[in-house]
């Protein structure tokens, strides 16, 4: 365990490294910031597996999910067949 000095208060508190810690004295967030930063990400993260093009929906009918399963299939071979030629191209010269 450790200690954070409150940003609100100014006294120090135990702190173990979770942006959920609370000032003992005042109740405030130890590390606002870095909460406000880490769900920005959660929900950045969130955002860009919707709006993937082959994202399966809970709702999709099988139809749908057959095709974009497939779709995440063939992508993915294909990109593993592309980095595996850029591999190549990078290696042969050297």
């Amino acid at each position: 365990m450790s200690q954070k000095k409150c940003p609100h208060c100014g006294k120090w508190s135990i702190w173990t490294n979770n942006y959920e810690d609370r000032c003992e004295h005042c109740g405030e967030l130890l590390s606002p910031v870095e909460l406000q930063r880490e769900q920005k990400k959660a929900m950045d993260k969130d955002r860009n597996e919707k709006e993937w093009m082959f994202y399966i929906n809970p709702d999709d009918s099988s139809i749908v999910k057959f095709f974009k399963k497939s779709g995440n299939l063939f992508y993915t071979v294909f990109m593993a067949i592309m980095t595996f030629i850029m591999w190549l191209i990078a290696a042969l010269p050297g």
